[in-house]
C-alpha cells in the first residue's frame, strides 16, 4: 500500500512538467534611495540628525486653536472614516486568508420522518412510516505541500499592513490639509483687512477730491475718477468677504462638520513658518519616515508573495477528507456497530492541461509585482522631489518677502507723502491715484507671499513624513495576532 502511494506521488510529480511556468519572470527593479542624488538641492540648507518633524508638527506654527481643529478633524472627518474602513477590509481579508490554511471540522445531526406511497412500499400497502436518525462529523485538510496557502496569507497580511500605513498617511494628509485651510482662512482675513483699508483710503481721497472740486482745484472728471475708484474698492471688499466665507466653509468640510462650524472659529493668529532644516540622513531614512513609501514597499512584498502562491499551483497537491458517524432507523440501534460508518479519502491532484490558465494567472501576478515596484519607485522619486521643491521655494520665497516688504514700506511712505501734498492743494491727483494702486498691490503681494511661506512650510513637514516612523507604529491586524 505504501509503495503504491509513493508510486502515485512520483508519477504525479513527473506529469507536473506538462504545466510549467518556464519563461515567466518579473522585470521590476526597486530603486536604491542612495542613488538619487540630493546634494545640490540641499546645498545651503541646515542639516541635522534631529530635523525630522514631530508627530504634532503643526504646533510649531504657533496657534493653539489649530491643534484643536486638527484633533477634531481626525475624529470626525469622513476621509478618516474611509481610511479606517479600508484598513478594516484589508484586515478581514488577511484573517480569511489565514483561516483558509486551517483544517475544517463539521458536525451534523438530523432526524427525518417519512411515509411511503403505495408504489414505493414493497408491501404494496402505502401505509409504511419510517424515521431515520443520523449523526456524523467530517474533516478536511489541504496539506499545502509547497506553501502556496501560506504565501497567499502573507500576501494578504502585507496588504493589511499597507492599508494600516495608508491610514497613517491619511492622517498626515488630513492634518496638512487642515493646516493649509487654516492658513488660507487667516490669509482671507488679511485680504479682507486690506480691502477695508483700501476702501478707507479711497473714501478719504473722495472726500479730498470733493473739497478740491468745491474749491475749483480739481475738475469734475477727476472727481468722477475718484468715485469710480471708491466703487471699485467696495466691490473688492465684497469679493474679499465672499472669499473669507468660502475659506470658512472649506475648513468646516475638512472638520467633518456643517458650514456653520466655520462661523464659530476665532480669527487665526499669524502663523509662524517652521524653521527650514532637513535631516542629514535624508535619502536613506526617508524610506521609513514617509507613510506612502512604507505602504508602497509593503505592496511590493505582498505582490512577491502572490507570485509564490501562484507558482505552487503548478505542483501536485495533497488533500485529506474524512467523515464518520451513525445512521439508523431505530433509535435504540443508533450507536450499534451496524449503524456506524466512516470513510477516509486522501486525494492527490495536479494540473496537466488547463489551456494556459495557470500561466496566465502567474503572468498577471508578475505584472502586478512590476506595477507595485514601478509605483514604489515613482513614490520615492516624487518624495525626494517634493522635499527639494519645497526647500527651493522656501528659500526663494523668503528672499521675495524681504524685497516685497521693502517695496510695501516705500509705497506706504510715498502714499502718505502724496496724500499730504494732495490735501494741501499742491500735489498731483494722478500721482496719488497711481501710488495708492501701487500700495494696494504691494500689500496684497506681501500677504500672498507670507501665506505661501506658511503653505510651503506645511508641505515640507508633510514631505518629510509628518512625524511618522515605521518602527513606532505596530501593525494590529487579526492575522498578525494569529501568527
Amino acid at each position: 500500500m505504501n509503495t503504491r502511494a509513493l508510486s502515485l506521488v512520483l508519477a504525479a510529480m513527473t506529469l507536473a512538467g506538462c504545466a510549467n511556468y518556464s519563461g515567466l519572470d518579473t522585470q521590476g527593479q526597486r530603486l536604491d534611495a542612495n542613488t538619487l542624488h540630493t546634494g545640490k538641492s540641499l546645498s545651503g540648507v541646515t542639516l541635522s540628525s534631529a530635523a525630522w518633524p514631530a508627530a504634532d508638527w503643526w504646533k510649531s506654527l504657533g496657534d493653539p486653536q489649530l491643534d484643536g481643529l486638527i484633533q477634531e478633524a481626525l475624529q470626525n472627518s469622513p476621509d478618516m472614516q474611509v481610511a479606517d474602513a479600508r484598513a478594516h477590509q484589508a484586515e478581514a481579508a488577511a484573517y480569511a486568508a489565514n483561516a483558509a490554511r486551517m483544517p475544517t471540522v463539521d458536525a451534523s445531526a438530523g432526524v427525518s420522518r417519512s411515509r411511503l406511497a403505495k408504489d414505493q412500499d414493497p408491501r404494496g400497502q402505502g401505509d409504511a412510516y419510517s424515521t431515520v436518525r443520523n449523526i456524523g462529523a467530517s474533516f478536511n485538510y489541504n496539506f499545502d505541500l509547497w506553501g502556496g496557502q501560506r504565501a497567499a496569507w502573507e500576501a494578504a497580511l502585507g496588504e493589511a499592513r499597507a492599508a494600516e500605513v495608508d491610514r497613517q498617511a491619511a492622517r498626515l494628509t488630513l492634518a496638512a490639509n487642515v493646516a493649509k485651510a487654516y492658513s488660507d482662512l487667516g490669509q482671507a482675513h488679511i485680504v479682507r483687512d486690506l480691502a477695508v483699508d483700501d476702501l478707507k483710503r479711497t473714501r478719504q481721497m473722495l472726500d479730498l477730491s470733493k473739497r478740491r472740486l468745491s474749491s475749483g482745484i480739481d475738475s469734475e472728471y477727476q472727481f468722477q475718477q475718484t468715485e469710480s475708484l471708491e466703487a471699485s474698492s467696495q466691490s473688492q471688499l465684497i469679493d474679499a468677504e465672499k472669499q473669507l466665507q468660502s475659506a470658512k466653509i472649506a475648513l468646516a468640510v475638512l472638520l467633518g462638520k456643517g458650514p456653520d462650524r466655520g462661523d464659530e472659529l476665532a480669527r487665526p493668529a499669524v502663523l509662524k513658518p517652521s524653521a527650514v532644516a532637513v535631516p542629514a540622513v535624508l535619502p536613506a531614512e526617508l524610506l521609513g519616515r514617509r507613510p506612502d513609501l512604507v505602504a508602497a514597499r509593503w505592496r511590493v512584498e505582498a505582490a512577491s508573495k502572490n507570485i509564490d502562491a501562484s507558482k505552487t499551483r503548478f505542483y501536485p497537491n495533497l488533500n485529506l477528507s474524512a467523515s464518520a458517524g451513525a445512521e439508523s432507523l431505530l433509535g435504540d440501534a443508533m450507536f450499534g456497530s451496524a449503524s456506524r460508518f466512516f470513510n477516509i479519502a486522501p486525494t492527490i491532484s495536479l494540473p496537466i492541461f488547463d489551456g494556459g490558465r495557470l500561466r496566465a494567472d502567474l503572468d498577471a501576478r508578475d505584472a502586478d509585482y512590476d506595477l507595485a515596484v514601478a509605483q514604489y519607485n515613482k513614490t520615492l522619486v516624487q518624495a525626494l522631489g517634493d522635499i527639494g521643491s519645497s526647500l527651493s521655494q522656501l528659500r526663494d520665497t523668503g528672499r521675495q518677502i524681504q524685497a516685497q516688504q521693502h517695496a510695501a514700506d516705500i509705497a506706504q511712505q510715498s502714499y502718505d507723502t502724496g496724500v499730504q501734498r494732495y490735501s494741501s492743494g499742491i500735489g498731483n491727483y494722478l500721482d496719488v491715484l497711481s501710488i495708492e494702486q501701487q500700495l494696494l498691490q504691494a500689500q496684497r503681494q506681501l500677504a500672498t507671499l507670507n501665506a505661501a511661506q506658511i503653505d510651503l512650510s506645511i508641505q515640507l513637514m508633510q514631505a518629510l513624513g509628518g512625524g511618522y516612523h515605521a518602527n513606532s507604529v505596530a501593525a494590529t491586524t487579526p492575522a498578525t495576532r494569529t501568527e
